[in-house]
């Protein structure tokens, strides 16, 4: 008697980056198991195909224009609560891991991740289980070893960008010549600043130099 073939795991790749998909597309077909069937190259586009393709893992980048992976992937977990969720990013920032968590996404992998891990982390989720890569977990782990109000800790709230603008108001920078330094608008340095500001719960310019200068963002001159 011969064994029944195993159910196929019908997967949606989202990721901005063709080439990138292209590269995920490969891995997967490695594995006999998994099936690529829909590819979407932002995150509403992403919603849109798992509406209509109903897969059983959706594999989300996070940065994405038009809605972030993790808008995309909270609007998948709420429309289509038995599919599952993963965060590919290339950041390991807590906070983005601790958002994908709230959310209810069922892991969490970094970009540099080997082929054989994606395959692992689609199988565990689809399983039942959740997946997130060592390096996350050390992360968190760490994480959680600091004291809840410590710089070290306040630091992990905030974006790689945030961490720019807060180096730039630190060394005495205005807006418009943070914004010049990055190659973004002055808005966005101030919505940034406004988000800093907010997540760290300082609101002088003296306060968030100390800061930074706890932290490692600019050095004592």
């Amino acid at each position: 008697m011969t064994n029944p073939t195993p159910a196929r795991i019908r997967v949606l790749i989202a990721d901005d980056h063709a080439l990138v998909r292209e590269g995920l597309r490969y891995v997967l077909d490695a594995d006999p198991v998994i099936e690529v069937v829909a590819e979407a190259s932002n995150g509403r586009v992403a919603v849109e195909l798992a509406l209509e393709f109903r897969p059983d893992v959706v594999v989300f980048d996070i940065t994405m224009p038009e809605e972030t992976g993790l808008k995309a992937a909270a609007r998948v977990r709420e429309l289509l609560p038995a599919a599952k969720v993963l965060l590919l990013s290339m950041h390991d920032q807590g906070e983005y891991v601790r958002e994908g968590m709230r959310i209810g996404t069922h892991g969490y992998l970094l970009k540099d991740s080997a082929g054989e891990e994606l395959r692992a982390a689609i199988r565990a989720v689809h399983a039942g289980g959740t997946f997130f890569s060592p390096a996350v977990v050390r992360r968190l782990a760490a994480a959680e070893a600091v004291p809840e109000n410590s710089p070290a800790l306040q630091l992990e709230l905030l974006t790689p960008r945030e961490r720019d603008v807060l180096g730039g108001v630190a060394r005495g920078l205005t807006n418009k010549a943070i914004a010049a330094e990055l190659g973004i608008s002055r808005r966005t340095v101030e919505a940034h600043r406004e988000s800093l500001m907010r997540k760290l719960q300082i609101h002088s310019v003296a306060g968030l130099t100390r800061f930074a200068l706890e932290t490692g963002i600019v050095e004592a001159g």
